[in-house]
Formats: structure tokens, sequence, C-alpha cells
């Protein structure tokens, strides 16, 4: 049976209805943007390990959730990924199971810094969900594609506190 790594996805949405994206470091492609995401350690839930991952990835900590996805998502790593990690002695997955969590963002822009001792990425940028779709990488694309099925209306109608 396939094995897939235990993975929280992470969408952080602020007052202007806009999503918070994330560009990989050291990848200059069109489609280096993601949203932050991450591991789900033993004996943790979704909800710490997402609000973890945030917080390592982005530095963000002023998010109230809003909601879950009650279903994972899986994608599949490709073939030369999944061989290059056995290569360098990483665990045999062949993928990513992801537990997704929507948060309002209603901190600063300030308080968002990407480089962290973690430092995953090398830059962010707010955009529409259908940004993020049309700017992941292709293996993550239908996942994206639920996520902002799922999310977006969410959004649209949250009522921001000003």
């Amino acid at each position: 049976m396939p094995k897939y790594r235990p993975n929280v996805g992470i969408v952080v949405f602020n007052k202007d209805k806009r999503v918070l994206l994330c560009r990989r470091q050291k990848n200059s492609s069109a489609t280096a943007w993601q949203f932050p995401q991450g591991g789900i350690e033993e004996g943790e839930n979704p909800l710490d390990a997402g609000t973890r991952e945030l917080k390592e990835e982005t530095s963000v900590v002023s998010v109230r959730f809003v909601a879950q996805i009650k279903k994972h998502l899986r994608y599949n790593f490709p073939k030369e990924l999944i061989l290059k990690n056995k290569d360098k002695g990483y665990p045999d997955y062949v993928g990513q199971e992801q537990s997704w969590l929507l948060f309002y963002f209603y901190g600063n822009d300030e308080e968002i810094n990407v480089l962290t001792q973690e430092q995953e990425f090398s830059q962010y940028k707010w955009a529409t969900m259908q940004e993020a779709v049309d700017s992941v990488w292709i293996v993550k694309k239908n996942v994206y594609k639920k996520v902002r099925a799922a999310f977006e209306p969410l959004i649209e109608k949250f009522i921001v506190e000003r």
C-alpha cells in the first residue's frame, strides 16, 4: 500500500480577501508559489500543526481559525523526486496526504517574515485564489483547485472586522 506523508496545508487570507502565497526558495519559475504547508508530527492534530508550521515558515501568529476541509487531499510526487528522496535516505513516501486549514489574518504585513530560521521561502505576496491555482507546481494543481472550491466561498462571505 502506498505511503503518504501526513501534511497540513494552510490558506491565510487578509481583510482584502486575498490569500498569502510564498515563493519556494531557490526557485524562480512561475510555478514556484504555494501556500504554507508542512508535516504533521506524531501525536499532533492538524490545527496545532498548521499553527506551528505557519509561525515557523512565515512568523505569522495573528490569525483566527475559520475552517478545515474534512476530507484529506492527496498528491503524488513525481518518480524522480521519490528516487532522489530515497537516495537521501528520506522515508519512502509516494506523496502527501494533506489536511487543509483556512485562517483569517488580522495582523499587519510587517509581521510576515519568510526569511525565518526554517527558511523555505524567499518572498511572499497576496493573491487571488485563482492566482494560487495558476502559480502552483503542476503536481499540486488538482489539490489547489479543490482547496479553492472549498475555501473561496467562505472567504467571499467572511465579514471582516474593520
